[in-house]
């Protein structure tokens, strides 16, 4: 089995980025916190997720996220299956968070991105069908 377990990403402002991620994901806690040095610089961490996945944030975070619009080297998105897409969507827009980009029409899921407060693109996937040969089709 292979599986994914943690994303650890540095943020501009740890507050915000906890604020949109618990819009998101109001059953995710943070499980553990603390400081540490990163290369020569203190920074604060955490870990905010459930039992089996987990975002781990960074402060300290300095600089621009990369231009999502280009081909430059870097992160382009990551994408979090959810069972309600509906719900997501419904809790983000209520507490301000814009609809970054909608997903591409599909009769076997639905998707949705949105940018979290450091210029993450995060995408929301809800799958319609358990056919893995219709989930992972371009249609």
């Amino acid at each position: 089995m292979i599986r994914l377990e943690h994303i650890n990403i540095f943020v501009a402002d740890m507050q915000e980025t906890l604020d949109f991620y618990r819009t998101a994901f109001p059953h995710w806690r943070v499980r553990t916190q603390g400081e540490a040095e990163w290369y020569g610089t203190m920074r604060n961490w955490l870990h905010f997720g459930d039992e089996y996945n987990y975002l781990t944030f960074n402060d300290q975070g300095t600089g621009d996220n990369r231009d999502l619009k280009t081909t430059q080297l870097g992160l382009a998105h990551f994408a979090f299956e959810v069972t309600d897409i509906a719900r997501i969507i419904q809790r983000l827009v209520a507490a301000g968070y814009a609809i970054h980009k909608e997903g591409a029409e599909s009769p076997f899921r639905k998707n949705i991105y949105f940018l979290d407060p450091n210029g993450f693109e995060v995408e929301f996937v809800e799958y319609l069908s358990d056919n893995p040969e219709e989930r992972n089709s371009d249609d």
